[in-house]
């Protein structure tokens, strides 16, 4: 039986499902960039993109029962919250590498590039949408690195 909408809350592990999506909305960015950048920029990017997960994955698998594994679970939660951070910055380098040409960023079924007004619509949209991602997951870290000390023991 499911829950009426207005009674649901956010999961305790919400975090792990949000850094899940930010990876694949990340590579999903990263595969409109050119070429030319790619081979520079999309690395290290998607790099950073996995150690969030990463590191939500390896937290969330941390029981908090004693003090040693409730240093464990804050330490690796810090440390997806510090590689979303960084995250954030290396994706705005990426659309500001992509807004100089965002014409060369989609192209329409018939493999021709989509005109500049439009690409840029279409950029602006998929950077708004991994943006929020990006702010919800660093709301739902903070709350898990202030609530992991709190737990009973």
């Amino acid at each position: 039986m499911s829950v009426l909408q207005q009674k649901r809350t956010v999961s305790k592990a919400e975090f792990v499902n949000s850094a899940n999506q930010i990876y694949v909305e990340t590579l999903n960015f990263l595969t409109r960039i050119s070429a030319r950048y790619s081979r520079l920029l999309a690395e290290p990017v998607a790099k950073l993109a996995g150690e969030v997960v990463d590191n939500a994955e390896k937290a969330n698998s941390i029981f908090p029962s004693d003090p040693q594994r409730i240093a464990m679970r804050k330490g690796y939660l810090l440390q997806a919250r510090a590689s979303l951070m960084a995250l954030d910055v290396r994706l705005s380098h990426c659309y500001t590498v992509m807004s100089q040409n965002p014409e060369g960023c989609f192209t329409t079924v018939k493999g021709k590039q989509v005109p500049a007004a439009e690409a840029t619509v279409k950029l602006d949209k998929m950077a708004q949408s991994l943006g929020e991602l990006i702010d919800r997951e660093n709301e739902l870290l903070k709350g898990q690195i202030k609530s992991v000390g709190q737990k009973k023991t």
